[in-house]
């Protein structure tokens, strides 16, 4: 899980840090600030040079390494190195995804385009995928799963109860708030709920949730922020990206990330027994065609 002291690979340190930035201390907020707009000089400069321009102590910027999982500074450094050596030898265009009023409709589709790349990448990166093996052991011992979320985010538990309940599973999706407190309090062992919010901050996903743990069922966030108040109380955690383009907002960058988790669970789960989930969906294919 992301925010433990396990080393983070080359490839994911821009990813964790924007992920876990609503969560960090105001002088980690300036470091991070610095190295996501000034990554490739940080590369180049001493901790003692990025203590004087960010007005931070040695110590700081230490303590931030290590919330970032590296032991420390030098740890950091040349893996934020090795991932910046990446970037500079991609189009630096393919991380461009803001729509100018100067774009016409092609060009906003190759935009959109690179969006979707962008968030689904950056998803990936930030994902843990053994929690995702932890969670597909569960799911193949669940009583009942239910999806939990409002707003957009209830828009994606929808969608999720779909595919799941296409397999052959008792699902259900909860968006109503005093819907997800009633089910939530009659839950028991052995149940799954899915809780799902981007910011990780939804006092209504987190009082169904709080509501759930109590009852003694498993709790699983998908959320951007593994150490929000979301992040906390659940017993496992999945990390969607957010990397889109200012205007476009959860419209298309928030849901894609998040349907994408919510289908490599699918996808995990239905290798276990492929012969079954095939059966069920023809069942279900066949009942949607006979009306």
């Amino acid at each position: 899980m992301l925010g433990s002291q396990e080393k983070i690979r080359a490839g994911k340190v821009l990813d964790t840090i924007s992920s876990l930035y609503a969560s960090l201390t105001p002088s980690s907020k300036r470091i991070s600030d610095y190295i996501l707009s000034n990554g490739n000089e940080a590369c180049k400069l001493s901790i003692g040079e990025i203590s004087k321009i960010v007005n931070v102590g040695d110590a700081t910027i230490i303590r931030f390494c290590r919330t970032l999982g590296f032991k420390g500074f030098q740890e950091f450094k040349m893996e934020l190195a090795i991932e910046f050596s990446h970037i500079n030898q991609q189009d630096k265009s393919i991380f461009d995804g803001n729509v100018t009023a100067d774009d016409d409709v092609q060009m906003i589709s190759q935009k959109l385009k690179r969006s979707i790349n962008n968030v689904l990448s950056e998803t990936i990166n930030l994902l843990d995928f053994n929690v995702i093996e932890e969670i597909t052991a569960h799911i193949v011992k669940a009583e009942a799963i239910y999806f939990f979320g409002v707003g957009s985010s209830g828009l994606v538990a929808e969608s999720a109860k779909h595919k799941f309940m296409r397999i052959g599973l008792r699902v259900d999706a909860l968006t109503n708030n005093h819907f997800m407190y009633m089910q939530a309090s009659l839950l028991k062992k052995g149940d799954i709920v899915i809780g799902i919010s981007h910011s990780g901050y939804s006092s209504e996903t987190i009082k169904a949730l709080t509501l759930a743990k109590e009852a003694g069922a498993v709790i699983i966030a998908i959320t951007h922020n593994p150490r929000s108040t979301l992040g906390e109380l659940a017993d496992h955690v999945l990390v969607n990206g957010n990397r889109q383009g200012k205007l476009q907002g959860d419209s298309i960058g928030t849901k894609i990330s998040q349907m994408f988790v919510l289908d490599l669970l699918y996808t995990a789960f239905i290798k276990e027994d492929i012969e079954h989930a095939e059966e069920n969906k023809l069942k279900t294919t066949q009942a949607l065609k006979a009306n």
